[in-house]
């Protein structure tokens, strides 16, 4: 039984110095929870619009978890990452298959000819309306799921409350306005808040360490005693809980311009 605050440190310590490999949260499964209670299912509403003859991208695909989910037919599935360690297992992983993967870290300046997509999907990744038009086919549709400006707010400000938010415009109202300047056409548009919750600190430490763009500079050294207060929540109440800040964007691309 951990009882003094130097093994909790040394626990809280052995979490921050682990990584993360692709987008897999699996280290934290049954020990946090969030997403559980969205208005709308993205897997299913891509499923709603893909069909076996549609040309798929999955911009900034992560480490391809959510691709392959899909079981799309791989000759017409593409796929796009930037960050340099999905970059190695999306070559391990997807290009074997068949699909088509290509790395990309700008969403301005994707590598692909006009009028290449039937669908194009991005879950949490950076995007740019206008590029994602030129790619598009005519009736073509775009549907993301993002993470908004508030996202993790609350926690954030617990434990770094010089912090500034990191993407201040991403909201729906911007998002939409640019996705419509771009000249697609919103079949959808929702955002939400819902609760994120932590059944521990060491959780809470490997995933503030792993979203380290919302958690700038954190770490267990610097910020010990708010996680002291945390974990004496904890074992007070059970858990620690924040608020986590989504919204969704469907739209479709013209048939004639």
């Amino acid at each position: 039984m951990i009882v003094n605050s130097a093994e909790l440190r040394t626990i809280w310590k052995e979490e921050e110095a682990l990584g993360i490999h692709g987008w897999d949260f699996s280290h934290i499964r049954d020990r946090y929870e969030e997403e559980q209670d969205l208005p709308w299912d993205y897997e299913q509403l891509v499923r709603t619009y893909l069909h076996n003859e549609a040309t798929l991208l999955d911009y900034d695909t992560g480490g391809g978890e959510f691709l392959l989910s899909l079981h799309h037919p791989h000759e017409k599935t593409y796929a796009t990452e930037g960050y340099p360690p999905n970059v190695d297992i999306c070559q391990e992983r997807l290009s074997p298959l068949g699909i088509h993967f290509s790395e990309c870290d700008d969403p301005s300046s994707i590598p692909f000819e006009n009028e290449s997509f039937d669908i194009i999907i991005n879950r949490h990744g950076d995007f740019d309306a206008t590029e994602l038009h030129r790619i598009l086919r005519p009736n073509g549709i775009f549907i993301t799921e993002q993470v908004g400006s508030e996202n993790d707010w609350d926690l954030i400000q617990r434990v770094l409350p010089q912090a500034q938010k990191s993407y201040p415009l991403a909201n729906l109202t911007h998002q939409c306005e640019l996705v419509t300047k771009a000249g697609l056409q919103i079949l959808r548009a929702e955002e939400a808040y819902r609760p994120i919750k932590f059944y521990d600190v060491g959780a809470f430490v490997w995933y503030a360490h792993v979203i380290e763009w919302e958690f700038p500079n954190f770490s267990v050294d610097r910020c010990f005693e708010k996680l002291l207060a945390m974990h004496a929540q904890i074992q007070k109440e059970g858990k620690i809980q924040g608020t986590i800040h989504r919204y969704l964007i469907i739209a479709q691309k013209s048939a004639v311009e």
